[in-house]
């Protein structure tokens, strides 16, 4: 049945299912995720574009693409069938394209954009300009502390860009963005420099989407793979992979919003074989 069934219209059909609301502000992220265990003679491993909301843990759409180089195509695509408006959206330099800046735009959303060596000449620019005169801009910094690790970093965003030249063409471009890391782990210290554009103004609001983008990978991509086990699944026939992909994404905010105390997703999976109490709880509980 699973090879069979269309996985966009089993997502629509389990997302309304779940009857799962969220409110306007959020930041939504969108990243791909290559299910390493889903190739086989007939095609390549399916690389599924999705769209997360990390506070809530829930999967607004998800969208096949054929490799990571075609999410230039699949974002707009995924984009098309959201409801983002009032929502930050969060993408790596991949999606950093005129055109997805511009539909993210007429969605009614923000967005804040990694820049990378696939946009040299506006990467030069920025780097350029925060070497120079990143004193003169708004910052934040932030402090962590974790198992003896430092992690510092601190955010600039420069939201006067007349004088940038390559500006011309991004919709909604209103400001361009630093993050300098510093993280001091067993008496090692490792520095590193990110660069964005954004639409966002704040300085404080543009520090938590970048923070918040990486919880794509916290939140669904490790537990995809750590608690589901899905790059060592066998199934790669037809869309089986892609059909178990979006149950386990189905199944991943029931069980984190689930109250059974302090317990990790592999044991509430585990509770919820043996017992039809649990899993009663489980299915039944509040997804906000």
């Amino acid at each position: 049945m699973f090879e069979r069934v269309d996985p966009q219209e089993l997502s629509e059909v389990l997302r309304d299912w779940l009857g799962n609301w969220r409110k306007e502000g959020k930041i939504v992220r969108v990243d791909g995720k290559t299910i390493r265990g889903s190739g086989n003679s007939q095609h390549k491993a399916y690389h599924v574009v999705s769209a997360f909301v990390s506070e809530n843990h829930i999967t607004l759409g998800e969208l096949k693409t054929e490799e990571k180089s075609n999410e230039i195509t699949a974002v707009p695509e995924l984009l098309d069938i959201l409801e983002i408006q009032n929502c930050v959206v969060t993408a790596d330099a991949m999606s950093c394209q005129k055109a997805i800046a511009r539909k993210i735009r007429e969605k009614g959303a923000d967005y804040v954009l990694s820049v990378k060596e696939n946009q040299p000449s506006i990467l030069e620019s920025i780097r350029d300009y925060f070497t120079a005169f990143a004193q003169n801009c708004p910052t934040k910094q932030t402090v962590e502390k974790d198992h003896g690790r430092i992690e510092k970093r601190e955010y600039f965003l420069e939201t006067e860009i007349g004088w940038l030249e390559e500006s011309t063409g991004w919709d909604g471009l209103h400001g361009i963005g630093a993050v300098c890391s510093q993280v001091e782990e067993k008496g090692q210290l490792r520095t590193e420099t990110r660069y964005f554009i954004t639409s966002l103004t704040d300085v404080c609001a543009f520090a938590t989407a970048v923070r918040g983008h990486w919880g794509i990978e916290n939140s669904l991509h490790w537990c995809l793979d750590v608690a589901f086990g899905e790059d060592s699944s066998r199934a790669r026939k037809d869309n089986s992979p892609l059909n178990l992909n979006v149950l386990r994404k189905t199944a991943l905010p029931l069980l984190k919003n689930t109250n059974l105390g302090r317990m990790g997703l592999k044991k509430k999976m585990f509770r919820a074989a043996l017992s039809t109490d649990t899993l009663s709880l489980i299915l039944n509980a509040p997804v906000h």
